[in-house]
């Protein structure tokens, strides 16, 4: 399974949010260049950034974005705001490895299944749920979608993978069901990322052994420090004890 440390961007500067507020945003005050280069240090295959910023119509922390795609040393996965074919090109030709697309997919899905065609391995489905509903618009908008039909719908896109984020378990920030994860990943043949449930290594091993959960999200608790992301890297890549099967 791979680990990908995120840093959340606003203004520039990296931050964690409150109850999924972008108004009571927390900073923390690292240089998010410095940060990504010690992701790779600490043994990173690849990273993720969400910028705050460009989900409400901003270009404040774009720049930003590029350079840490630049310098970061490890594949870089960019998500938040994303919402036009040019804006999805422009973020590849400055370098991103993967591109996370969630609001555009409820809008336009043939546009985003035409992406992944034209992008294979470059193109990522976010699906965001929130007490059973796909949620737009970077959490504010509730769609009509039921998640497993959303999924169905990309069934034969080539996408690199589908981010689903349990939100209700984001937000309350404790120890997650990992039920919501199971089912959506069991839905699909497209490996899975999944995001708002680690809040600690122990949610890592338990989630290794969910099928077809091939990538976990973790930002929040790196910067809080209740994850050490050389230690999470290690449980996250380690491969399960032997098993003596019946016959």
């Amino acid at each position: 399974m791979i680990l990908y440390p995120t840093i959340e961007l606003q203004n520039g500067r990296c931050v964690s949010l409150q109850h999924g507020r972008l108004e009571a945003a927390q900073i923390w005050h690292v240089d998010p260049i410095e940060t990504a280069k010690g992701f790779a240090i600490a043994g990173a295959e690849a990273m993720h950034i969400t910028d705050f910023d460009a989900i409400v119509g901003s270009d404040t922390s774009t720049k930003l974005v590029h350079e840490i795609i630049r310098v970061a040393g490890v594949p870089v996965q960019v998500g938040g705001g994303i919402r036009s074919r040019d804006q999805v090109e422009a973020m590849l030709d400055a370098g991103a490895a993967r591109v996370v697309v969630g609001t555009l997919a409820a809008l336009d899905p043939q546009m985003v299944k035409d992406l992944a065609k034209f992008y294979p391995d470059q193109i990522v489905l976010a699906v965001d749920v929130w007490q059973g509903k796909v949620m737009t618009e970077g959490w504010k908008t509730t769609s009509a979608f039921e998640p497993a039909d959303f999924i169905a719908e990309f069934a034969n896109a080539p996408l690199a993978s589908i981010l689903v984020t349990d939100i209700d378990a984001d937000l309350e920030d404790q120890e997650a069901s990992l039920s919501l994860i199971t089912t959506l990943a069991a839905s699909t043949r497209t490996p899975v990322i999944a995001s708002g449930i680690v809040r600690s290594v122990d949610d890592l091993a338990r989630l290794k052994y969910v099928s077809n959960v091939h990538g976990a999200i973790v930002g929040r608790a790196l910067f809080r420090k209740n994850i050490d992301l050389a230690a999470a890297i290690a449980v996250a890549v380690e491969q399960p004890e032997p098993r003596a099967e019946f016959q």
